[in-house]
């Protein structure tokens, strides 16, 4: 009886073993036993060599249960998926039914791409996962990435990182606490409050995507970049680190931190080796002005040099509005350093209680404390004042202006001068109505109102009594108020008044004509010019073939004698 158990028990661990060896597979080993105190466990060691499921182990001792189809590997363990994946560690277990691996102890894990280490790493080999709980790094051809939480899929080389999470290579800082990188491409994909810090930017998001690579970011929530003088903000940023090029999409504010100066919009570029940008979609740029703020808008804000050199442009339907100024034009040119400003195409400015018009305007304002120094007015010049029955109206060829404290106090009009003035009292109280003509005219303004009124050089007019002037005199040719268009606070200077589009689109049609005809009179002037080297030349030409022929055949002119011959007397002298 007793050796028919004993065949029995021999018969079915020849049957487990056999099973076993189909999924285990020693191949080498110095010394193999079977456990006596564990009848299914086998034990190999010395210069240990196993095969299971397509991968190798080798180690110092092993361990296999059979029953379990369980692997223990211990000293110096080294495991081969293939010619790809080599892990090495102190300590290894393998469960060949679940497919699933645990090493501890000094891990590595290298694959073409990259080298993973941690103290303790799990690996799924039927998922190809490998995750840890226990700190790791992962090294690549660029980056070194260290996390406390990791999961890396060895299918499409995404490495998950959670908890405490520093990417960095020689350009870059990355810290978050969830991000994905692929580790065969470089790019990172953040989910988590993040950080990028390079030598001259930092970069914030909630959420976005970096290429570390190539160094480029784009970022998607609550995100901003930061470099030099600049903070940039915006529902969606593209940042290109080589090309120095950053844009913002939705909600954009750009902050100037040496000029106090913010830009706002929809849309804007930027390029920081130039440092320039330029912003589109209800655009506004804000200056602080001692206390108080300069908004300018148009459909396009262009920004650029230097801080201490910033020139600002704004192109189509601009308005601006600050407490004491506000301004209309098609375009405007201002430069900071410079303390300089243009408006052009139908410009219009407001100034306390004046409205002043031309074809062009410039105003001049002091670069430290911002306050408007003088005002040019060149072509069809015009300032208007309200008065409480008319409109007080300058009008010439030129206008030179002259600011006291934001005030315009001095008016000089060069040129084709025309005045209609509604002349008061020290009580307000009406005198008459000055109507006059004058080539050169000196305005004085005190308190917002005009003072005086200096006729330099032959006027010709005078003041009439309210009833003898008709009320069609009393509007100079070319007059338009339009105060309507006026900006009366910050938010006006999104409007379009109706019409400007028709207007500014005639303005241009003038301006091209003006500019063909331009450039035809220069060409006329150019083919005249050349005409007349040309008959110069021929003339000239007809000159030296002259001198030729005559030195060819020789000077046969008869001479004439100029001396004085004696006058021969008379033979009856």
């Amino acid at each position: 009886m007793k050796k028919i158990i004993l065949l029995l028990f021999i018969s079915i661990s020849a049957i487990a073993y056999s099973q076993q060896s189909r999924k285990i597979k020693i191949l080498n080993a110095d010394v193999t036993y079977t456990s006596e105190e564990i009848p299914d466990m086998t034990i190999s060691v010395g210069n240990v060599f196993v095969e299971i499921d397509g991968a190798t182990i080798r180690c110092k001792r092993v361990e296999i249960y059979a029953k379990d189809n369980l692997l223990k590997a211990m000293g110096d363990v080294v495991m081969n998926q293939g010619d790809t994946i080599i892990q090495t560690s102190k300590f290894a277990d393998y469960d060949g039914n679940t497919k699933l691996a645990k090493a501890w102890g000094d891990v590595k894990l290298k694959d073409p791409t990259m080298t993973l280490t941690t103290e303790t790493l799990h690996f799924d080999r039927e998922k190809q996962h490998l995750y840890y709980k226990t700190k790791g790094t992962i090294k690549d051809s660029i980056n070194v990435l260290k996390s406390n939480v990791g999961n890396y899929y060895l299918k499409t080389k995404k490495f998950q990182a959670l908890s405490k999470v520093v990417i960095t290579n020689p350009d870059q800082i990355i810290e978050t606490n969830h991000l994905d990188y692929y580790t065969d491409t470089g790019k990172a994909y953040l989910y988590k409050p993040s950080t990028i810090t390079g030598e001259e930017s930092l970069i914030y998001t909630e959420k976005g995507f970096y290429d570390t690579k190539k160094k480029f970011a784009h970022l998607t929530k609550k995100s901003w970049i930061k470099y030099d003088d600049r903070l940039i903000k915006g529902d969606s940023l593209y940042y290109d680190e080589k090309n120095d090029f950053s844009s913002a999409t939705g909600n954009i504010k750009v902050i100037d931190t040496i000029n106090n100066g913010t830009l706002k919009g929809h849309y804007g570029e930027f390029y920081r080796a130039k440092d320039s940008a330029f912003v589109t979609g209800r655009a506004v740029a804000i200056s602080l002005i001692e206390k108080d703020s300069l908004y300018i808008h148009g459909d396009t804000l262009l920004l650029t040099g230097k801080p201490e050199n910033r020139i600002i442009r704004a192109y189509s339907h601009v308005k601006f509005f600050k407490s004491d100024l506000q301004g209309k034009c098609d375009s405007l040119y201002s430069s900071q350093v410079a303390g300089f400003t243009k408006m052009f195409r139908k410009p219009v400015l407001w100034s306390q209680e004046n409205q002043i018009t031309g074809d062009v305007i410039h105003f001049l304002h002091d670069k430290e404390t911002q306050q408007l120094d003088s005002l040019k007015v060149l072509g069809n010049s015009f300032i208007v004042q309200k008065d409480s029955i008319g409109y007080n109206q300058t009008k010439g060829r030129d206008i030179l202006g002259k600011f006291i404290d934001n005030d315009l106090r001095i008016v000089d009009v060069n040129g084709n001068g025309e005045v209609i003035h509604y002349v008061r009292n020290e009580e307000k109280k009406l005198v008459g109505i000055s109507k006059m003509r004058c080539s050169s005219i000196n305005i004085i303004i005190e308190n917002k109102q005009i003072q005086t009124i200096e006729f330099r050089v032959e006027p010709d007019g005078k003041t009439y009594p309210e009833d003898e002037l008709h009320v069609n005199d009393r509007i100079l040719k070319g007059f338009v108020w339009r105060e309507n268009e006026q900006p009366k606070n910050k938010d006006d200077i999104f409007i379009q008044d109706a019409g400007d589009d028709e207007i500014m689109r005639l303005e241009r049609i003038k301006e091209r004509e003006a500019r063909i005809q331009a450039i035809k009179e220069a060409e006329e002037q150019k083919q005249r010019e050349i005409k007349a080297k040309k008959l110069q030349e021929e003339q000239d030409n007809i000159s030296d073939d002259t001198k030729s022929l005559k030195k060819e055949k020789g000077d046969k002119t008869p001479k004439v004698d100029t001396k004085e011959k004696p006058i021969e007397k008379k033979q009856d002298e």
